[in-house]
């Protein structure tokens, strides 16, 4: 079944210079599975990832043939409808909490502001639903976390109460933007398992975006590769590492390897068709 459909997609910047498209004509459908959004920074994830949810404010434009979330047509619905859909039904965890939670909140006033807004629960209802998301997503003591702010948050904890954040309304996707960048290796595998028995046991679409190839090779069904706004690529995440493509191939070669030669690594042969 599909979720999300989108064709054509085309976000614009009007400048003094002219108009700057930042993606290019992006076509990709999801289902209720893990696709990978890989690229350079500048390669468009990040800006097709907000497109979907219709954060691109002026002067950025959104063009699309066809963006459609379960029936939805996400092009024509009105502000209201779309404010309907975020955080409901389609969620975003931001790159970096330290800049996506807001630093003079508790981290429980954040997480039940939505709840008592938009849902009507009372607050007793609504911090005993934060605390079981905080459980969910593996932190020890709620309670305290619930009280703490976030400047006294480690990164990992931080990136956990953003998942949390979003998805306390149980939405049908998920938009993950570099979930991982700022954890270390064992937080990192924590956080992707969460998100891996999301999916599995809510029957979630995810999006994930990231600069990491091998992670996305490990942890995602699907893999678009961007470059300059558009899909170079598109391949199984278990055969990402033997693409074809010049672009994915010269990323894949920017890669360290332990136990590879000391020499610099090589950078992007950007020539040809796929580089203009």
């Amino acid at each position: 079944m599909t979720l999300l459909d989108v064709q054509n997609l085309r976000v614009t910047f009007a400048t003094e210079a002219g108009p700057v498209e930042a993606v290019r004509g992006v076509s990709f459908s999801l289902g209720r599975e893990r696709l990978g959004i890989v690229g350079e920074s500048g390669s468009g994830k990040t800006m097709t990832g907000r497109a979907v949810l219709r954060l691109i404010r002026p002067p950025g434009r959104i063009e699309a043939d066809r963006m459609v979330f379960d029936g939805q047509n996400l092009i024509e619905a009105s502000e209201r409808e779309m404010r309907a859909l975020r955080g409901k039904r389609i969620g975003m965890v931001m790159q970096d909490p330290k800049y996506s939670l807001n630093p003079v909140m508790t981290v429980g006033d954040q997480l039940t502001e939505g709840l008592r807004r938009r849902d009507g629960l009372g607050r007793r209802d609504a911090e005993a639903k934060a605390i079981s998301a905080l459980e969910a997503v593996q932190i020890r003591d709620p309670a305290r976390v619930m009280e703490a702010y976030p400047h006294e948050l480690s990164g990992g904890m931080g990136q956990r109460v953003m998942i949390a954040m979003m998805l306390i309304p149980e939405p049908d996707l998920l938009i993950a933007d570099e979930p991982t960048s700022a954890l270390d290796v064992t937080v990192q595998a924590e956080v992707l398992a969460i998100l891996d028995r999301l999916v599995r046991d809510r029957g979630m679409g995810l999006i994930f975006i990231s600069h990491d190839l091998r992670l996305v090779a490990r942890f995602c069904d699907r893999v678009l590769v961007m470059y300059k706004g558009r899909v170079v690529e598109e391949l199984q995440a278990s055969n990402l590492l033997a693409a074809q493509h010049p672009y994915t191939r010269g990323l894949l070669n920017c890669l360290p390897r332990i136990g590879g030669p000391r020499e610099p690594l090589p950078g992007l042969d950007r020539t040809g068709a796929w580089a203009e």
